[in-house]
């Protein structure tokens, strides 16, 4: 899919800089981009200490389902095209009960029962049809899972941000950044440890946290109507340090390797994710940015990825690096307002082409890196973190300038002249046998607070990879979504397949575990 125009011009940043926050001289002057005339927030206030004025009670915003993949944990090789179909269509019901409690949304609220007759109930039905499919299949060559049952039944939520999100952008953003306190076993691809030390640092989230933008279409929040509300974000200037890093020892691996691969200034998009949601298209329900292996779409396999053009310049990286695209909410639309992942999953407004994409591999601090195994897969945060919890959120929002300060489950607004950074930090320990497992997450793992990988996981070069965004100021973004997770940015997340070739892999090795800077 390609783009029709150029991103962030001169005339786009003056269309919602004028209609964004105005930053400056310690004050935070807001207005409602999006207002709508029956509902919207206003701003206004000095530094931190503001007010938020709404003209309407919180609503039920989202449908919460479990989440199903996580509670598999093993699939034997012949039941995985079967399962991961089902889950993929499991994903696909969400969307179309979603759509259907958007467009019923007023009728529901003055009849809750309607809900859960045309909606919730139905929704039960399928889900438990797909929950018997994924067990049949198995079963036919291992032990069927127990339980999935229960995980059937969805809910109704309203978006709690305000309520129950304050103080998550204090320290644990800076330790869950860095490794700190995270899958000390090695084993659940979780983020345990120390995350929620800082929940109640309550760092910079006086900025709006009960806000929201209205909108025209008359869905109350967002270009898209599900999203981004204005409590979604904070300013930068008033998060406090939050950054630290591992202490290096002896005997760790200092070195980095950094890759070459473009911005995606081939256009190169599509709304398929090949790790989860194998041969089905639209499997996400977002559009991804790619760069590196040209070949990932939903129906490739190892042997065409391996046969594919890579934008990277060392053309022994054919490693495919991809991750939901940032757009512009400034009432634009893009060529995809009428396609799957675009405007049919309530994903609009103008795709930003990255200004800047560092992709570095580097080392432990306490031990050397062993090579990836060719095709590894990794996946690093949760597209459905605003239902599932944040227990495997990992993206990280920065503004360039301050990103000793980074936000787990807020979008920055960032000061004139400085640029919205996203960044990942991908697990970094291998369970030494697997390139991928049932729920795409427990053969990796992320190293403890000191650095060490546990329960014989090996050390290998962990990928850091950061996307920089020339946008305007203010709350006018947002990340593609599956549409019930309301565009979120703790919903945040990075995916990578590993195509190096042996030789340049070993080469990577070798300038890791020798203190080397090499590209």
């Amino acid at each position: 899919m390609g783009r029709t125009r150029k991103r962030s011009t001169l005339a786009n940043r003056a269309i919602v800089a004028s209609a964004a926050l105005i930053l400056g001289g310690g004050g935070l002057v807001g207005v409602n981009v999006y207002a709508s005339a029956g509902e919207g927030w206003s701003w206004s206030g000095q530094g931190n200490e503001q007010t938020q004025t709404k003209n309407a009670g919180a609503e039920i915003s989202t449908i919460d389902c479990p989440e199903v993949a996580n509670d598999i944990r093993e699939v034997p090789d012949q039941a995985r095209p079967e399962v991961d179909g089902e889950l993929a269509k499991m994903d696909s019901q969400i969307t179309d009960a979603y759509k259907q409690f958007a467009d019923q949304k007023e009728e529901i609220e003055r009849d809750p029962q309607l809900a859960q007759n045309a909606i919730l109930n139905p929704l039960k039905d399928k889900r438990t049809a797909s929950i018997e499919r994924i067990s049949i299949a198995i079963g036919r060559s291992g032990q069927p899972p127990q339980g999935l049952d229960s995980l059937a039944q969805c809910s109704l939520r309203a978006d709690d941000n305000a309520d129950n999100q304050d103080g998550q952008n204090g320290d644990q953003n800076g330790d869950q950044n860095n490794g700190d306190g995270q899958n000390d076993n090695g084993q659940d691809g979780g983020q345990n440890g120390d995350q929620n030390g800082g929940q109640d640092d309550n760092q910079g989230n006086d900025q709006g946290n009960d806000g929201g933008q209205g909108n025209d279409q008359g869905n109350g929040n967002g270009q898209g109507g599900n999203g981004p509300e204005a409590a979604d974000f904070v300013d930068i200037q008033s998060v406090q340090p939050n950054v630290q890093q591992p202490r290096q020892r002896r005997g760790g691996s200092r070195g980095s390797f950094v890759t070459e691969c473009g911005k995606n200034e081939n256009g190169k998009f599509n709304p398929d994710n090949v790790i989860v949601a194998p041969g089905v298209s639209n499997g996400a329900h977002h559009m991804h940015d790619y760069v590196g292996n040209q070949a990932n779409d939903a129906f490739a396999s190892d042997d065409d990825l391996a046969n594919g053009d890579t934008s990277c310049q060392n053309q022994g990286d054919k490693s495919t690096y991809y991750w939901p695209v940032l757009r512009l909410q400034n009432g634009q639309n893009e060529n995809d307002a009428d396609a799957d992942g675009g405007g049919k999953d309530q994903n609009v407004g103008e795709i930003q082409t990255p200004s800047e994409v560092t992709l570095n591999f580097v080392g432990n601090p306490v031990s050397k890196v062993t090579a990836m195994p060719r095709f590894l897969r990794i996946i690093t945060g949760d597209a459905k973190a605003f239902v599932n919890g944040d227990a495997n959120a990992n993206a990280s929002w920065s503004c360039t300038g301050f990103e000793d300060r980074q936000l787990k489950d807020k979008y920055p607004i960032c000061p004139q002249g400085s640029q919205v950074v996203r960044s990942f930090k991908f697990q970094s320990c291998w369970d030494g046998q697997n390139t991928d497992s049932a729920n795409h997450r427990t053969h990796v793992a992320f190293a403890d607070a000191n650095g060490n990988c546990g329960n014989g996981f090996k050390a290998i070069p962990q990928l850091v990879q950061r996307i920089v965004y020339d946008v305007p100021p203010g709350p006018g973004f947002a990340v593609d979504s599956f549409p019930e997770q309301l565009h979120k940015p703790v919903t945040d997340h990075g995916d990578f397949i590993n195509v190096f070739d042996e030789n340049l892999m070993n080469k990577v090795v070798n300038c890791i575990n020798n203190g080397q800077k090499c590209q």
